[in-house]
């Protein structure tokens, strides 16, 4: 069993993040803005707290004493550009003086590569809208690419379709580098789907300081 923290915890991502986190046995801290804002998050072996992931010294005080963490945290209400590579940099500040050497982020599929060097959002077709957010989140990977840090981190990107809140756990998925992975028109995957991916690589580490596609089963 081990302690891990869960940024975001209040989102979809990473409600799920907790959930399958704990249903394996691990103690979980559930970061959020405001715990009174989610106060169904309370459950056995969870702990909900106050925190800001953009903040190195909250993050170092949230993480104390915990073995991993996820991050799951996006803010709407502040530009991506921003957000994102501030909240990269403050983890690995926060993480690392916490003592915390094991970080899985979720990352978006948008950001993967059709071609080398060419990512989704690149589409001439692409909507400007998304691909400010999407840039936002390559922003937040090159920090973590550009740290000098001992902090063990990889992050997940599901594929840039919406992925289903309600879908039942299969406990399948498929990963594989920088490249999209092709899925059927058809295909969906699912936040409960994610979170094994996520806490897999926590449990049992595959993936180190790279950003790897994750993907249904084909």
């Amino acid at each position: 069993m081990s302690k891990i923290v869960v940024f975001g915890a209040g989102g979809r991502a990473g409600r799920h993040a907790v959930a399958e986190a704990t249903a394996r046995g691990h103690q979980v801290t559930a970061v959020v803005r405001d715990p009174q804002q989610h106060p169904d998050l309370a459950g056995t072996g969870i702990a909900v707290v106050a925190g800001d992931v953009t903040q190195p010294d909250s993050v170092a005080e949230v993480a104390a004493r915990h073995d991993a963490a996820v991050n799951a945290a996006a803010r709407l209400d502040v530009p991506a550009e921003t957000f994102f590579p501030v909240a990269a940099r403050a983890l690995l500040d926060g993480l690392a003086r916490a003592g915390v050497g094991r970080l899985v982020a979720i990352g978006i599929g948008t950001v993967l590569e059709t071609a080398p060097g060419v990512a989704v959002h690149d589409d001439p077709g692409f909507p400007a809208e998304g691909r400010a957010f999407s840039l936002g989140h390559a922003a937040g990977l090159a920090a973590l690419q550009g740290a000098d840090t001992d902090i063990d981190w990889v992050v997940l990107a599901p594929p840039p379709v919406v992925l289903d809140n309600e879908a039942a756990r299969t406990g399948r998925y498929r990963t594989g580098g920088t490249r999209i992975l092709p899925v059927d028109d058809s295909a969906t995957f699912s936040y409960a789907d994610l979170a094994v991916a996520l806490i897999d690589e926590i449990e049992t580490p595959k993936h180190h300081r790279a950003l790897i596609a994750v993907a249904p089963c084909a």
